[in-house]
């Protein structure tokens, strides 16, 4: 009797063409959240030139690229939504990676441009005019960001790109807070230094949470194996699996936020039914690790005489063969 070498391709939601992406809903919010930032970033530029305040105009600043980052999170989420073509079988997931990873890389930037002019304020604190004002200005700006991280929360655990926005609002609302206290510090006790101070420290805090951000999308474009998933554990949940006899050729990426995918060669026994086998699999690591997206080639030791194949992609197909 000849062996079997069986490819099945499974996606537990739907082909490529699946809509993935932010709802409907979660794009208002981020508009939302748009305009509110874009607004505000206005007025604390104005503010900051007016008070000669480096701790302001850092937090509009950073609003501004908050402004880009929140641009580009709409426009990824809108890409992510279209359907797949015959160019671009998996859509445009991969946009709304590029957006979260080109937010870290922006937050990284402006944060080292606030480091290098706190420094050269720092050798000569310039005296900050109307420190109340500066205040009452960051203490807007708080409120701001505030509301605009509770309309982002939730989504930001489940999509890295809204994460990336989402980070960008808490950075905005760190540089608020440190605007107040320098504002404090400089209108009851005249330390002028404290605004190229805290700037400084606020910028480094951005540039640490901004790391994870920076490193997980780089793992996604690299086709790392997700953090949240371990590699030998699903091997052994495969292995595990009645019928299968063996495991090669293993891999798990992810397509995009919360969407991880697997590819594996598996050897099964003699006299075990292939789809049946594959059903067992597919609701296993689902059920275990979350993972919607399989393509099991299925195979026992001398595979080569007999192929049977199954795919159900953007385009369905059905192919069995004999040789």
């Amino acid at each position: 009797m000849g062996s079997e070498n069986g490819h099945h391709h499974h996606q537990h939601h739907g082909g490529a063409g699946h809509a993935h992406g932010l709802g409907a809903r979660s794009r208002r919010r981020l508009a939302a959240v748009l305009a509110l930032t874009a607004a505000y970033m206005l007025a604390e530029a104005a503010g900051g030139w007016w008070t000669g305040s480096l701790a302001l105009l850092a937090d509009a600043g950073h609003m501004l690229a908050d402004a880009a980052a929140l641009g580009l999170a709409l426009l990824a989420a809108w890409f992510a939504s279209r359907p797949a073509t015959p160019r671009k079988t998996f859509g445009y997931y991969r946009l709304e990676i590029l957006a979260a990873f080109g937010n870290g890389v922006a937050l990284v930037a402006v944060s080292l441009l606030v480091i290098w002019e706190a420094y050269e304020r720092w050798l000569a604190p310039p005296t900050v005019e109307r420190s109340g004002v500066m205040m009452l200005i960051a203490a807007g700006g708080l409120a701001v960001n505030l509301g605009c991280a509770w309309l982002l929360h939730g989504d930001h655990e489940r999509d890295l790109n809204v994460r990336g926005a989402w980070l960008h609002i808490l950075g905005d609302a760190l540089g608020s807070v440190g605007a107040i206290a320098a504002g404090a510090l400089m209108t009851f006790w005249g330390w002028y230094a404290a605004d190229p101070l805290v700037s400084a420290l606020i910028a480094l805090l951005i540039i640490w949470s901004s790391w994870n951000l920076i490193r997980e999308a780089t793992n996604v474009l690299l086709e790392g194996t997700p953090s949240h998933i371990n590699l030998a554990a699903v091997e052994e949940a495969i292995l595990q699996t009645e019928g299968v006899e063996d495991v090669h050729d293993l891999h798990v990426w992810t397509i995009t936020s919360g969407r991880e995918a697997l590819s594996a060669h598996v050897t099964h026994a003699r006299g075990v039914s292939p789809p049946e086998l594959l059903k067992g699999l597919r609701a296993r690591l689902y059920a275990q690790f979350g993972v919607d997206h399989l393509t099991i080639q299925m195979e026992t030791a001398d595979f080569e005489d007999e192929t049977f194949h199954f795919c159900t992609s953007g385009t369905a197909c059905f192919r069995s063969s004999k040789e």
